[in-house]
């Protein structure tokens, strides 16, 4: 029961980071949270550093531990076909870049364009 909820939590980390920054577009204080989730997953996936969500699922799940990492065991190949990995996470990364575009646009243009 363990390791499905920390899956569960591990998915909706992913969803709000690629997400909240459209999140942000409509409660602009979502930011506050987004930013340093989006710069954990920008660090990790740049690093390649394993997520810590997955060691505790693993360990949660005893021998029935995956090797790999949630990504791979849980979305590639279903969510979007092996080999594009570092299309997904480019797509993912143009689309909070454009929102936190949008987001410093609205904040330069004042209080009027919000």
């Amino acid at each position: 029961m363990l390791a499905w909820l920390v899956a569960g939590v591990h998915l909706t980390f992913i969803v709000f980071v690629v997400a909240g920054a459209l999140l942000a577009l409509r409660w602009p204080r979502v930011l506050w949270v987004h930013a340093p989730c989006g710069l954990y997953a920008l660090f990790i996936v740049v690093v390649g550093w394993p997520c810590p969500l997955t060691g505790v699922e693993n360990a949660a799940r005893g021998e029935r531990a995956y090797s790999g990492g949630f990504i791979d065991h849980y979305l590639t190949g279903v969510i979007y076909p092996q080999g594009w990995e570092t299309g997904v996470q480019l797509a993912a990364a143009a689309l909070v870049a454009a929102s936190y575009a949008v987001l410093a646009l609205r904040a330069r243009a004042g209080p009027a364009s919000r």
